[in-house]
């Protein structure tokens, strides 16, 4: 077995990850992300597996595209890393797979978006397109609002600014839900809980075990298959009428803070998926 992890630096999911394999006996090598060259007319290692756990979006995606294209398995692929670095091909995958979620548009001026923003009715979240851990997230509740965060947008430089991705705004009941899917089963779920209403761990929410029922198993293994499957984190909002909403995948997810408040061993599960992927 040669096992390589691709990382940018050692988090504590890393070491999670490397302390399983330590238990049981599988060396692996950390492939680092900024010292890494591809000659791109050569194959540039033979590996059984290499898991991914870059912490940029670019990096990992043109070196699961490297590996892929010369047959190396990769936890995840370059296909899942490419719809689930954007939410906007995230969002495409889910809703023509049939994947309940927020209303959302785009649009690429902020008069369009203004009209945009008032068919679904205030408030709205605008995001970028890219992005994660709750971060440039506005939540617009009129127009005065929404005109001042379009034209700060459009002034910013970068063209995804003014790639306009807007959702209609679930009151959720104070939390939302991330749930793991490994495969083909969603091997356990946390409530993430806040008073504000960016609910990410990252920004403060406070994680509590949340039961897999079988209708957010069923849910989360349909939006999993949408992008592509493999390892993923899948956040899910409550909404009163509609009842579970997917909200967006995550390709590279971080579970610190899931393990005990779940009592799942999740490092152990994504390495039992790497070595599954190994030997097919």
């Amino acid at each position: 077995m040669k096992f390589g992890v691709l990382v940018s630096r050692i988090r504590v999911e890393e070491k999670l990850l490397f302390e399983e394999l330590n238990k049981r006996g599988i060396e692996f090598d950390r492939i680092y992300d900024n010292e890494i060259i591809f000659r791109l007319e050569e194959k540039p290692f033979d590996y059984d597996v290499i898991l991914e756990r870059s912490l940029h979006h670019g990096r990992a995606l043109y070196a699961l595209k490297v590996l892929n294209d010369w047959g190396i398995p990769t936890v995840n692929t370059y296909e899942v890393a490419q719809t689930c670095g954007s939410k906007f091909l995230t969002t495409q995958a889910i809703i023509h797979h049939g994947v309940p979620t927020p209303k959302t548009t785009l649009s690429f001026t902020p008069e369009s978006t203004i009209e945009a923003i008032e068919e679904i009715g205030y408030p709205v979240v605008i995001k970028p397109s890219v992005g994660s851990w709750g971060r440039l997230l506005a939540k617009i509740n009129d127009r005065e609002a929404a005109e001042a965060v379009l034209e700060h947008k459009e002034t910013l430089g970068n063209y995804e600014h003014s790639i306009f991705y807007v959702q209609e705004y679930i009151k959720k009941p104070q939390r939302d839900i991330r749930a793991f899917v490994v495969g083909d089963e969603t091997i356990c779920a946390i409530y993430r809980g806040s008073e504000h209403w960016i609910t990410n761990t990252a920004r403060g929410g406070q994680a509590t075990n949340c039961p897999v029922t079988p209708e957010l198993n069923d849910l989360c293994i349909r939006a999993a298959k949408a992008v592509g499957g493999g390892v993923v984190a899948i956040d899910v909002f409550e909404d009163a009428n509609r009842g579970l909403l997917v909200n967006e995948v995550n390709y590279t997810m971080e579970f610190r803070n899931s393990i005990d408040t779940t009592g799942v061993n999740i490092p152990g599960r994504v390495i039992d998926y790497c070595l599954k992927v190994a030997k097919q």
